[in-house]
């Protein structure tokens, strides 16, 4: 559900690489459940592995908007270049005003507006590092219960096949009749009754 919501918010602000970031989590999301609930530990071990690249992608994010490394907010390295656009909440934070002031004053610039956004309560890089710090909490719990659940399920199998739940017929309980039957029908035919039969049957 939060992967969910993040999802909304970063379509809203054309955010290409994070839409793409999130619809690939939700699908391993959707992975994990599953492997949980078909009893599937590869699948699980899936979703382990992505917890761990997600942590650093959602630590990316929050040196990006914070502007760590030499990054800056203000760049269009999670539009792919595609586009200016920023983050949706920086015009639709909590408490901001947006205003739009005509530039038809200033050459070349006629027919354009300067958009500012002024009041917010909570500057929009603060809502998104708090987004995915609230990822990166959620992955750890993922990933601690994901390792339990594959620790589970191996136990049972192991127990399992260890009293041979998984060999119902085994080999040696196939073999073994038709191997008695076998040393029988040679015993009889060896045996001195086995040749007094076979004289009265040729009689």
């Amino acid at each position: 559900l939060a992967a969910l919501e993040r999802q909304v918010f970063d379509f809203l602000g054309y955010q290409w690489a994070p839409i793409l970031a999130n619809f690939l989590h939700i699908i391993i999301v959707i992975l994990g459940l599953f492997g949980t609930i078909q009893y599937r530990p590869r699948y699980i071990v899936v979703y382990a592995i992505w917890t761990a690249i997600w942590v650093t992608w959602n630590i990316f994010i929050i040196c990006f908007y914070l502007e760590v490394g030499g990054l800056s907010k203000d760049s269009e390295l999670l539009t792919f270049n595609i586009s200016r656009h920023q983050s949706w909440w920086s015009e639709n934070g909590p408490g901001c005003v947006r205003k739009e002031a005509s530039m038809s004053g200033i050459k070349g610039l006629d027919n354009h507006s300067y958009i500012s956004v002024i009041g917010c309560a909570l500057e929009y890089r603060y809502i998104e590092v708090m987004h995915s710090s609230f990822q990166i909490l959620i992955a750890l719990v993922g990933f601690v219960y994901a390792c339990y659940v594959v620790s589970v399920f191996t136990e049972e199998e192991d127990s399992f096949d260890f009293i041979g739940g998984f060999d119902p017929f085994p080999l040696y309980h196939v073999n073994e009749k038709p191997t008695n039957l076998l040393f029988k029908q040679t015993y009889l035919l060896i045996s001195p009754a086995g040749f007094s039969g076979m004289e009265g049957m040729n009689k």
